[in-house]
């Protein structure tokens, strides 16, 4: 996740690329990468940014040779801590792993759960990318101009959607953008949805004035014209968006992405351990994840072993500080 707010939340992300390409052209993975059985946990529903990296990640694994039929099960709840939850139960098992992100580092604090990522076996960071704050097709809001306008005379009765707990990307996005326009965040009638699938529901029936989500969830959606993009939350305008400008060049002082991940159940072999981290290194390295990421507008973040471990620590305590500066 990067943020360049006055808080300097988040820093940017690092680009690490752990060991020598896995793949040789066309021979499909070296010895030590296949994990038969292999079985990836999607912690909330069907079409949010987890399941749409986890099915992407599968998909292109499959395609690339390093693996053949990857079970991808959804286990959706409270924020993705039930899936959080499911996977440390499952002590010592180097055959399931879980697609996670800083909405499952939220919501573990949010939702004071049991369990939180410091009990997982971090295997790799993944991906980043911004948010785009989003309304239906029908919607009165033309520009972020005019929905801010609004949103200003009377927060409470423009409610905002987002696909994570509070703590979650999309709850700090919508958050830090209330603020930098002038709305105080505790004002500010958000509303969770567990997962991107269930928000684009709500947007598209107007239960929600809008909505903010990563790109790669709602791309499809907004080529074909039933999202409008009023806004991107990061640095850079995205090109598949055409002229969506950003929060910043808007005026409001946000630049915000997120970032997923995996991670795996403790008590790990070291073995098991560097098998799943030689299996997501040998996917990174791949034609086909590269393509994905392109097509997704997912930026390269990845990050392996302690490093990712450090950065997993590092977001959980930036997210709690972030929380109290906002009074939330």
């Amino acid at each position: 996740m990067r943020l360049r707010t006055p808080l300097a939340l988040f820093g940017a992300a690092v680009l690490v690329l752990v060991g020598p390409p896995l793949l040789a052209t066309g021979s499909g993975a070296e010895t030590g990468t296949q994990i038969p059985g292999l079985r990836l946990m999607v912690p909330n529903t069907p079409g949010g940014g987890y399941d749409i990296t986890a099915r992407t990640a599968a998909k292109d694994a499959e395609d690339a040779g390093l693996a053949h039929n990857i079970e991808v099960f959804n286990l959706p709840g409270a924020g993705g801590t039930v899936g959080l939850t499911r996977l440390v139960s499952e002590h010592g098992n180097g055959k399931l792993a879980m697609s996670m992100g800083l909405g499952v580092v939220g919501a573990a604090r949010s939702n004071h759960a049991p369990k939180t990522l410091a009990d997982t076996t971090p295997i790799a960071r993944l991906t980043e990318e911004q948010d785009v704050v989003v309304v239906a097709e029908e919607s009165p809001y033309k520009s972020i101009d005019e929905l801010i306008e609004a949103w200003r005379k009377d927060p409470g009765k423009l409610p905002v959607g987002g696909g994570s707990s509070p703590g979650g990307p999309d709850h700090l996005a919508p958050m830090l953008m209330a603020r930098a326009a002038g709305i105080a965040p505790k004002d500010v009638n958000y509303i969770p949805f567990d997962g991107g699938g269930e928000l684009l529901a709500s947007i598209l029936g107007n239960k929600v004035a809008f909505g903010v989500s990563g790109v790669g969830e709602y791309l499809d959606q907004i080529k074909a014209g039933e999202l409008r993009v009023l806004a991107v939350t990061g640095p850079e305008r995205v090109g598949e968006l055409g002229d969506a400008p950003t929060l910043k060049e808007s005026g409001y002082d946000v630049t915000f992405t997120n970032w997923r991940g995996i991670v795996a159940p403790p008590g790990l072999t070291d073995a098991e351990r560097d098998k799943l981290t030689r299996f997501v290194e040998a996917l990174h390295d791949s034609p086909e994840w590269r393509k994905s990421l392109e097509r997704n507008g997912w930026e390269d973040a990845f990050l392996t072993g302690e490093k990712f471990g450090d950065f997993l620590a590092a977001q959980d305590r930036r997210v709690v500080s972030v929380l109290k500066e906002l009074g939330l």
